[in-house]
């Protein structure tokens, strides 16, 4: 499942890869995941499939069978490391691996400048605000800013934009 040209790529991820589904949104792109859904469904797996199909959304899975059924609109996940399955992405040309923090991290929304007021409000917030960017989440007021933890992001994102492809 390629998308159209100019159409930024779009994937939804089963349970089993929660931390890429953050690192996927940290990097910007519009990444569904199922633990947004509710738990315990038996046919969680052909729900999955048809999202994927509906959405043009391609599956990204660490369940051999679901990748099987996927076909062309779904990728079998090989490792359960986090940076194994970033280096896979950009090995397979599926990722651009460039943090963007366009997105928040639990949610999906696109972020939008923080006001002052929600700067405040977030009590988790550096104390020491000069010279930081803020953005919030408008879906669950999620407050971001670009700090020490976003320096550290920037690293292991950047690790993976020089990899060579595969064929």
């Amino acid at each position: 499942m390629s998308p159209d040209p100019g159409e930024e790529r779009r994937f939804l991820t089963d349970r089993m890869l929660g931390p890429l589904c953050r690192y996927l949104r940290f990097m910007g792109y519009d990444t569904m995941s199922a633990n947004s859904r509710s738990p315990g469904n038996t046919r969680e797996d052909t729900e999955l499939l048809k999202i994927s199909r509906k959405e043009r959304r391609l599956l990204l899975t660490r369940d051999q069978e679901l990748a099987s059924r996927a076909g062309a609109g779904g990728v079998l996940v090989r490792s359960e490391d986090l940076d194994d399955q970033v280096r896979q992405l950009t090995g397979l040309r599926l990722i651009h691996p460039t943090l963007k923090l366009t997105r928040c991290s639990r949610c999906n929304a696109i972020l939008a400048p923080a006001t002052k007021e929600e700067v405040t409000r977030a009590d988790y917030a550096p104390s020491v605000q000069a010279g930081l960017a803020f953005f919030t989440c408008p879906a669950c007021n999620r407050l971001y800013w670009y700090g020490s933890h976003t320096r550290r992001l920037q690293e292991r994102v950047g690790k993976f934009s020089d990899l060579p492809h595969e064929g």
